[in-house]
């Protein structure tokens, strides 16, 4: 979890070529059978350095297979007070946030209304008001059948 937190944060700074490279060879390690928090989390910080939603999209599906394999035991073990259910939201949130910026509205529906169902066992913090946000954005733009990037999506930044 330090490898890929050195990564994120190199990844703030642009390089996100480099970076990509080394979540990529964290993900490599570990294999696709590896400890799925760690899967969850190099998965989702991978997707995050895309603005190309078909590029996003594969790694988002990664992160989401692996948060379903995480168990709160594991979790905890990580951090005392993290829980699993605060994990799915967000990748929900983007897949529907890529699939909407595709145009494939018939996808994008079963993962906004995922998404709007985990968004009530976020924390009431910074953390999970941003989500919770993103999903009122995501299906705002759903409703209209708008493809153009938020400026809120990971990806631009990275």
């Amino acid at each position: 979890m330090e490898a890929i937190g050195q990564a994120v944060a190199e990844g703030r700074t642009g390089d996100t070529a480099s970076v990509r490279r080394r979540l990529l060879a964290l993900w490599s390690a570990i294999g696709v059978s590896g400890d799925p928090l760690h899967r969850c989390s190099r998965a989702h910080y991978r997707a995050d350095l895309y603005e190309d939603p078909a590029q996003a999209l594969t790694w988002y599906v990664r992160a989401l297979d692996a948060a379903d394999a995480v168990t709160d035991h594991r979790g905890q073990e990580h951090h005392a007070g993290l829980h699993i259910v605060s994990f799915h939201p967000s990748p929900h949130l983007n897949l529907a946030d890529d699939y909407r910026r595709l145009g494939s509205f018939e996808a994008v529906t079963e993962h906004i209304d995922a998404a709007k169902e985990h968004a009530p066992e976020l924390p009431r913090n910074p953390y999970g008001d941003l989500v919770r946000g993103a999903v009122q954005e995501v299906a705002e733009a759903i409703d209209r059948r708008d493809r153009t990037r938020r400026t809120s999506a990971p990806g631009s930044a990275a």
